[in-house]
């Protein structure tokens, strides 16, 4: 009896051990991720630093530098009108895109005139931000780092990896949402 209860006993402590977690076989270090950033960062530096000598050999033009991380010029101003676009304004626009050495990739006619609901279509990151500098009437050039045009995949067309853009934008007509007041800026 002792035996069988001390038995009994012994199988009530090692049962009552929890299970024991298992451990991955691999560990992720995160090294791929961590050299991918500092690719995309040698990448951005490299193409800032093209755009930044297109600006210096083209010193007639005044260009300005977006929070997107776009820079641009005006090739006309429209000094009358104060609204810019926003989220879900229709807008009528024509657009183009070159590369940085002046290469047609997409003409003006090519695509057509366009019209966008500004935030609900899917337009390249650097154009959705773009349109919403923009005036009626007003017509910019700017110029896209690849991480704002079409990034590492290309369009699967023309348009290959990892390619900076200038792309000369017009905006034709802005159709505010319905209830919006205009946009008075001092």
């Amino acid at each position: 009896m002792k035996k069988s209860a001390l038995l009994l006993l012994l199988v009530f402590v090692f049962a009552c051990e929890g299970p024991v977690p298992r451990k991955p076989v691999q560990r992720k270090s995160g090294s791929f991720f961590k050299a991918s950033v500092e690719r995309s960062r040698k990448l951005l530096a490299l193409e800032e630093q093209q755009i930044q000598e297109i600006i210096r050999l083209d010193s007639l033009k005044h260009y300005e530098h977006s929070a997107a991380g776009s820079w641009y010029h005006y090739n006309r101003v429209n000094d009358t009108a104060t609204y810019t676009p926003k989220t879900d304004d229709l807008v009528v626009l024509s657009y183009n895109i070159l590369s940085l050495n002046n290469d047609t990739i997409y003409s003006q006619e090519e695509i057509g005139t366009l019209t966008y609901k500004v935030d609900k279509q899917e337009l390249f990151q650097g154009l959705r931000d773009a349109i919403k500098l923009l005036k009626e009437n007003e017509k910019a050039t700017f110029l896209f780092p690849s991480s704002l045009a079409f990034g590492y995949h290309g369009d699967n067309e023309r348009i290959d990896s990892n390619l900076p853009i200038k792309s000369t934008i017009e905006i034709l007509k802005i159709e505010q949402k319905q209830g919006k007041t205009e946009n008075l800026k001092p």
